[in-house]
């Protein structure tokens, strides 16, 4: 929804990498009593790379290719006869969306996971990796044309034109002369330069992620909003970070 009390939102802080810059988005979460057959047969459907297992309100864990190999494949067990809960590396370790990306750094070295799942207002939203840290490619700078139309009832509005001027393979950061309220849902349309095919992807604004602190950004005359990709296929995500990683500035050139 747009914001009706005319206020421009704070414009998020362009030189933090947050943590949902980074995420895998999308959880699945499964019950304690599947059996390691099923999981694994999720783990390979949804390409993820863990399944959330909650085997009670409070009582949550993972389920990776790791377990799958070192618990059942190598001890001889049959995985149908196993259930997740049996198998599940706890305990699980959480970690809001704009944290910032160094925060979950040290979270993982101070707590031996290389898994961490990412949540929202305690919710899970996302999984981020060790992988994901190292190899993952930063936002890089653009300038691409694009136009954004707001999602009301699964059909969207008129869209307005925008500019991307941050991208990456979960999401963007968006100048839009249009007023986008956290949460609003939206579709996102552009095309990436030497890839004609267009794009046209769903996204969540996310909340106002700037933090305090040296290279706070001024006000700009266009607000920036940051919006996180949704329901991304395999084969857009692996053509966005192909052109990120093309695009992106090589350590050589920044020093």
């Amino acid at each position: 929804m747009t914001n009706q009390d005319n206020q421009h939102p704070k414009t998020p802080n362009p030189l933090l990498t947050l943590v949902a810059h980074m995420m895998t988005p999308g959880v699945v979460q499964i019950p304690g009593d599947v059996s390691v057959t099923e999981a694994a047969s999720l783990l390979e459907q949804e390409r993820m790379p863990c399944l959330l297992v909650k085997d009670t309100d409070t009582h949550f864990g993972l389920m990776t290719p790791a377990d799958i190999v070192k618990k059942v494949v190598a001890q001889g067990l049959h995985p149908d006869d196993i259930e997740v809960r049996a198998i599940m590396s706890r305990p699980v370790q959480f970690i809001e969306y704009d944290c910032l990306a160094d925060e979950a750094s040290t979270l993982m070295m101070s707590s031996g996971s290389p898994i961490l799942i990412v949540t929202k207002q305690e919710q899970p939203v996302g999984a981020l990796t060790a992988r994901d840290l190292i190899l993952s490619p930063k936002r890089c700078h653009t300038r691409v044309p694009a136009t954004i139309s707001v999602l009301d009832e699964d059909a969207p509005g008129a869209p307005h034109q925008a500019i991307i001027v941050q991208l990456s393979h979960v999401g963007a950061m968006v100048q839009s002369p249009t007023l986008l309220l956290p949460g609003t849902a939206v579709l996102v349309n552009f095309s990436l330069p030497e890839f004609p095919a267009p794009l046209t992807i769903t996204g969540t604004i996310l909340d106002d992620s700037e933090t305090a602190g040296p290279g706070k950004q001024a006000a700009s005359a266009t607000p920036s909003v940051d919006i996180q990709f949704t329901n991304l296929s395999p084969e857009e995500q692996a053509r966005i970070k192909a052109w990120v990683l093309k695009n992106s500035p090589k350590a050589a050139d920044l020093s």
